[in-house]
């Protein structure tokens, strides 16, 4: 077939196409639409906009895979380079709507201030899961502890809990871990080691059907309440809470998340649906990654916060507390407030993506 007769047997339907995944920037409105065919008759151009409006979110996926058969088409026949790259433009933004590419399509800034924001809310019942899960047995042990002292013995081992004591001495010249590495650069070395090792636990717990994840969000919740706990109880308040009060918002919220996407592997997995496992689990990792991207931000800002500023006794506690609240606060405003609208998933897309 000719490259001519190629075009016009359907160059209606890949019009249709582009206006409807709103790839092509005429997508938004009929007027534009209008502009950019206005070298087409005017029953051509009633046609395409016709198509585009009315094209049902299920058969999207099947004009994708004609789309791709018809690119292979032009390369096999040697068809025009122009018409090859106008196929190649349309396959690539069919695929990012239909598979979740534009998560990041807008760069790291536009996943940042929109696309990351709005997945946590899109996923918030993982993340409440996830929330649950590490923050309830943290509670617990934290308020037995200070009724039932002993407790902490039965949950950590004596020597952890000296090796704990130790590190918060209120003699102490450095707090936390490391305290006694040679820069703040070694310790943030090893608070970045530290908390990605946590957080790929929790994420890669969810292989095993999520298993994994509930025992990791569990286990670290009951140490850390447990070690809270015991240094309040005897009387390292200072010390210790002001050392976690400035990271406390982007590590503990790093390993939720990490959490939320180990479930969601375990999910897919453990309740696929009518798709098989794989399947099931492909379709949403787009979000899983998201939300171990953004978990791995939020990661490193927590171990950059922990070597930099956490650790140093040089300002006042009240300080500290002051700048943990704020933290907390730009934290949670920034996963609740922002993100509410992005041009990489509009409202005309949302139902094409899986």
């Amino acid at each position: 077939m000719r490259q001519e007769l190629f075009e016009a047997r359907y160059g209606e339907r890949w019009s249709a196409f582009e206006l409807a995944i709103g790839a092509s920037p005429s997508s938004r409105s009929k007027k534009s639409k209008k502009k950019a065919v206005s070298n087409k008759t005017a029953a051509s151009v009633d046609a395409v906009i016709a198509a585009a409006d009315v094209l049902p979110a299920d058969e999207v996926p099947r004009r994708y895979r004609e789309v791709c058969h018809h690119l292979a088409l032009a390369r096999d026949r040697h068809y025009g380079t122009a018409l090859v790259r106008r196929l190649e433009r349309l396959v690539l933004a069919g695929h990012q709507v239909l598979y979740g590419a534009h998560g990041m399509e807008g760069g790291v800034g536009q996943f940042l201030r929109h696309g990351f924001p709005a997945l946590v809310r899109k996923r918030f019942s993982y993340v409440l899961a996830s929330a649950l899960l590490f923050l309830a047995p943290l509670i617990a042990c934290f308020a037995v502890i200070q009724y039932f002292p002993d407790f902490a013995h039965v949950v950590l081992p004596s020597e952890q809990l000296a090796n704990v004591q130790q590190m918060y001495a209120p003699d102490n010249f450095r707090l936390g871990a490391e305290r006694n590495a040679d820069s703040d650069f070694a310790m943030f070395g090893f608070y970045v080691w530290n908390n990605v090792r946590i957080d790929f636990q929790c994420f890669a717990g969810g292989l095993l059907f999520g298993m994994g994840t509930i025992f990791f969000l569990l286990f670290n919740g009951l140490s850390i309440g447990t070690m809270a706990g015991h240094l309040t109880h005897i009387g390292y308040i200072e010390t210790f809470w002001g050392f976690v009060a400035g990271h406390s918002a982007f590590e503990l919220t790093g390993i939720v998340l990490s959490g939320a996407a180990g479930l969601m592997v375990g999910m897919s997995l453990l309740a696929p649906g009518r798709q098989r496992r794989f399947a099931a689990l492909k379709s949403r990792m787009p979000d899983i990654i998201g939300l171990v991207y953004g978990a791995a931000l939020l990661t490193f800002l927590a171990a950059f916060v922990e070597a930099f500023w956490s650790s140093s006794r040089i300002p006042p506690v009240e300080i500290k507390y002051a700048v943990g609240v704020v933290l907390w606060i730009i934290t949670l405003a920034y996963l609740a407030l922002t993100g509410t609208a992005t041009p990489a998933v509009s409202s005309e897309n949302k139902h094409y993506a899986r």
